[in-house]
């Protein structure tokens, strides 16, 4: 009999151990099939030392340093006001999306996409939230990561592959600039076409009142998120915002650093894995290599839907001179699928997290507008 129990307690344990990993897997798909590419690609690749390169903890940092300030001014409801103050000035649906778009694809090229879309897509959420406009979110969300790919991609520094390109072609800044004006053009002519289009002049009302905000603890996170943005800029070492965020927030907030989106950290982590491989396989490498003579446009802007932006502009540039084309492909090819651009992916979590039981609609307005503008772009690079 008492064999009996501990036989059906143990096959409890594991029914629920299955069900907490299944559960897991669901909400965190892309760390799911992330995590499944870089250990494909590890048989391949067996592990050594030059995995350590892979991994850009400066970016890293940045994520995890930025995100628990994100944390930490969500528990002080500092979006939330923010946002019922957007919502006044603008009045009505059309107004407010535009607003929260525009904003993202300014920051964007200040910021870095990746911090644009950390720091903003909290205030699209809590101003459709607080006016009730929830119908609106899945669109928002998709233009703010829409916005934030290719608004960055005027700068040197507004996307991580920018940066790489500038540097190792010494491009100067304004023929870099010159190069990618129109695509940025047309980005803001379509996204602005979009909204318009889309989203309704519904007038807007507030659910609920402002509530004081703790004005020494604002003060205080931004000072934190303004560091881990310094860090971006490379001013300070990054491993100076690693000490001094967690060890503030310890004692401010603990509760903002035990609310960090970890397994996004994770799927960073398992793509740096996998892309690293990746470049490190020779039939991969011999194949791009071939492919790059034929069109370098269109061979890096498809590689990115494969393999992500950042590690295809790394990857190809060790096959090509021809960096005019290559800046324009691993710029234009942040857009289409999920894991394109490593940003897509923080948009992906924040919707998943804050709008449970919607992903499937979030996947095909995902899919329909960043194909569209992908082929767009493609096009008029191509003619140009």
């Amino acid at each position: 009999m008492n064999n009996n129990v501990v036989k059906h307690q143990r096959r409890k344990r594991f029914y629920t151990v299955i069900a907490a990993i299944s559960r897991f897997i669901h909400k965190n798909v892309v760390l799911a099939i992330a995590a499944v590419a870089a250990l494909i690609t590890s048989f391949i690749v067996p592990p050594d030392a030059e995995y350590l390169g892979y991994f850009d903890f400066k970016t890293l940092t940045c994520l995890f340093c930025t995100l628990a300030c994100i944390c930490a001014l969500r528990n002080i409801r500092f979006f939330v006001i923010l946002a019922h103050r957007i919502i006044k000035l603008c009045k009505n649906a059309k107004l407010c999306v535009l607003t929260l778009v525009y904003i993202t694809f300014i920051g964007s090229m200040v910021l870095a996409n990746d911090m644009a879309l950390l720091t903003f897509l909290p205030l699209g959420y809590m101003a459709l939230k607080s006016t009730g406009k929830e119908k609106y979110m899945a669109f928002t969300f998709v233009m703010q990561n829409i916005a934030a790919n290719l608004g960055g991609m005027l700068t040197p520094f507004g996307n991580p592959q920018n940066l790489y390109i500038y540097s190792k072609f010494n491009i100067p800044t304004g023929e870099f600039m010159g190069i990618m004006v129109l695509p940025f053009a047309v980005s803001i002519v379509a996204i602005t076409a979009f909204c318009l289009i889309f989203v309704k002049a519904e007038p807007l009302e507030l659910k609920d009142d402002d509530a004081p905000i703790n004005r020494p603890r604002a003060a205080i996170y931004l000072v934190l998120f303004a560091l881990s943005v310094i860090i971006v800029f490379r001013l300070i070492p990054y491993q100076v915002g690693l000490v001094v965020v967690p060890l503030a927030l310890l004692f401010l907030d603990r509760k903002a650093l035990k609310k960090v989106d970890y397994p996004l950290l994770l799927t960073f982590c398992m793509f740096f894995i996998f892309a690293g491989n990746m470049a490190r396989i020779p039939l991969v490498r011999d194949l791009f290599e071939e492919l790059l003579e034929l069109n370098t446009l269109v061979v890096s802007a498809l590689s990115c839907q494969v393999i992500s932006n950042v590690p295809s502009a790394v990857l190809l540039s060790q096959f090509t001179e021809n960096y005019r084309e290559l800046l324009l492909g691993v710029n234009i090819g942040g857009a289409g699928t999920l894991i394109a651009s490593l940003a897509s992916l923080i948009t992906f979590r924040h919707f998943t997290e804050n709008v449970p039981g919607k992903t499937k609609q979030y996947l095909l307005i995902f899919s329909a507008f960043n194909f569209g503008m992908l082929a767009l772009l493609l096009v008029v690079c191509s003619l140009v």
